[in-house]
């Protein structure tokens, strides 16, 4: 890595940690840490669970998914805005109206403590084994271009996120999501320009779509109906919808973004406001892996002259 490429990594991975850290400081109540005193505002709830969903191994599977399987992933989300609306509509008001810190909480007034119990202890392990390994492609990623042994990056970027969550709560986790989107954008962008620029000088984006199109990757929607196809207009609607109504409405890394909103207007906002950018978020995660299928119909793939040991 070059001087420069340490200064980005280094001066946003203690940007984005010192500000959060520094906004959030002083959350002494229990409201206080665990909903940010129930102040925020939509666009912040919408952006803290738009970053939630984006971890980083949707930007290292999804393009994966497009190079080898073109755009039709992309279905699987258009159930996702009806979600929204329908736990804006019906979830939304239950939980304002009860006061709950957790989904889970709910769940003790509706029936006993036994199945409060049994759901957090399910949402515990679940979110742990998927926090984990969100937390290990990264960090294989970084030891990857550093050099650095893996458990050692595990541990980096681990502490680092613990020490801003730990110190601040909610609103740590909240401040510093908003900052993540912006880096994930910007980086969306740049990768998909930095494809087409690195094109002969004769392909453009257009052409690029164009060779996209010719070897059946630009398959966005498919109206026909196959209870065997895994990716079509109606199993978006049905399995994308459902799917997103039980994550959106009772797992509690997205159930506690939109607790903290100000008021029912603002949370029913933010969910709205996923529901709007989750789509074309996709759209152009997919897009890049398009790209680089195209990419690499002009480029020969660079492979490493020798293996490591005991490899195949």
């Amino acid at each position: 890595m070059s001087l420069l490429d340490w200064l980005v990594l280094g001066g946003t991975l203690l940007f984005i940690v010192g500000y959060g850290t520094w906004r959030t400081r002083g959350s002494q109540t229990l409201d206080a840490y665990l909903l940010g005193s129930r102040q925020a505002n939509w666009w912040g709830i919408g952006l803290s669970i738009v970053a939630t969903q984006a971890s980083a191994i949707t930007f290292l599977s999804t393009p994966g998914q497009a190079y080898d399987d073109g755009m039709r992933f992309i279905q699987f989300y258009f159930g996702l805005p009806l979600a929204m609306v329908l736990i804006a509509a019906v979830a939304v008001p239950i939980y304002q109206r009860l006061q709950v810190f957790t989904a889970y909480e709910y769940l003790e007034t509706r029936f006993d403590r036994r199945t409060r119990t049994l759901a957090s202890v399910l949402f515990l392990v679940q979110r742990g084994l998927s926090n984990g390994l969100s937390l290990y492609a990264p960090a294989l990623v970084l030891s990857a271009i550093l050099g650095w042994n893996v458990s050692l990056t595990v541990w980096l970027i681990g502490g680092l996120m613990i020490s801003y969550t730990v110190a601040g709560g909610t609103r740590a986790v909240a401040v510093t999501q908003q900052w993540q989107v912006a880096v994930i954008f910007t980086g969306m962008v740049v990768a998909g320009y930095l494809l087409v620029h690195y094109l002969p000088a004769e392909v453009g984006f257009r052409e690029a779509v164009q060779v996209a199109g010719f070897h059946g990757k630009m398959n966005l929607i498919d109206f026909h109906f196959d209870p065997k196809d895994r990716y079509n207009f109606w199993t978006g609607m049905t399995g994308g919808l459902f799917l997103a109504l039980s994550y959106f409405g009772t797992d509690q890394s997205q159930v506690q973004r939109y607790l903290s909103g100000q008021s029912i207007t603002e949370s029913r906002l933010g969910l709205l406001f996923n529901g709007l950018v989750k789509v074309p978020m996709q759209f152009g995660i997919l897009l890049i892996g398009v790209l680089l299928f195209v990419f690499y119909q002009f480029n020969q793939p660079h492979l490493p002259s020798t293996f490591p040991s005991g490899s195949r």
